[in-house]
């Protein structure tokens, strides 16, 4: 896989392999995953389509809280792009929202396959109270992660360099990377990200690499 100048990567096998509520119905291949998650309607739909050169593999909506299950996306046989519901969408009953809060930390905790999380906020208002319990979260197990500023391009560039200082400065990642599903802007910095959590793992008799 690689990006070209125009931050487009060139992939030909791409697929939604898996749609799951429960542990049994997830892929059973043995391949490295990376995934996304954010509160409802920050882009993760988009961003998986703009980074897999695809307009509409990841169904994307106005509406929030589209999305409720896990959605595991092959990428060349070699990883997985996983999907997650979204969090903080205000309509669903308590009952349905300790629901699908369990529904994540099962597959967060228990999945061996996982190698990176992308936690994306949106760039034009200050991380909610989901986002920084998320960070904590996933900061407290010690998870491998980056940030990802969505809908840069909503923004002029001094806009974004400020916004994105806001950002860091309640969520202070490792990695924090401006992204716009419209301009392609943070595409390649995703790919260089997942291309070399792969090339670390490489080696490991436990996880497929090509």
């Amino acid at each position: 896989m690689q990006i070209n100048e125009n931050n487009e990567v060139n992939l030909s096998g791409v697929s939604l392999a898996a749609v799951a509520v429960r542990p049994e119905q997830y892929p059973r291949e043995i391949m490295p995953e990376f995934v996304f998650c954010g509160k409802s309607n920050v882009g993760k739909s988009s961003l998986i389509n703009a980074a897999l050169g695809r307009k509409a593999l990841a169904r994307t909506s106005r509406n929030p809280g589209k999305t409720r299950t896990i959605n595991f996306y092959a990428v060349e046989n070699r990883l997985f792009f996983v999907d997650l519901p979204g969090y903080g969408y205000a309509r669903l009953s308590r009952a349905e929202s300790m629901k699908w809060g369990a529904m994540i930390e099962k597959y967060l905790m228990k999945r061996e396959q996982l190698r990176r999380i992308f936690l994306l906020v949106d760039i034009r208002h200050e991380p909610s109270a989901g986002d920084k319990m998320m960070f904590e979260w996933l900061s407290h197990y010690g998870y491998a992660f980056a940030v990802i500023a969505t809908k840069a391009d909503k923004l002029k560039r001094s806009q974004v360099d400020r916004q994105t200082a806001m950002i860091r400065r309640a969520l202070p990642a490792p990695f924090l990377i401006p992204f716009s599903s419209e301009t392609r802007q943070g595409v390649d910095k995703v790919w260089e990200i997942i291309l070399g959590d792969i090339e670390n793992i490489k080696g490991n008799p436990d996880i497929h690499v090509e």
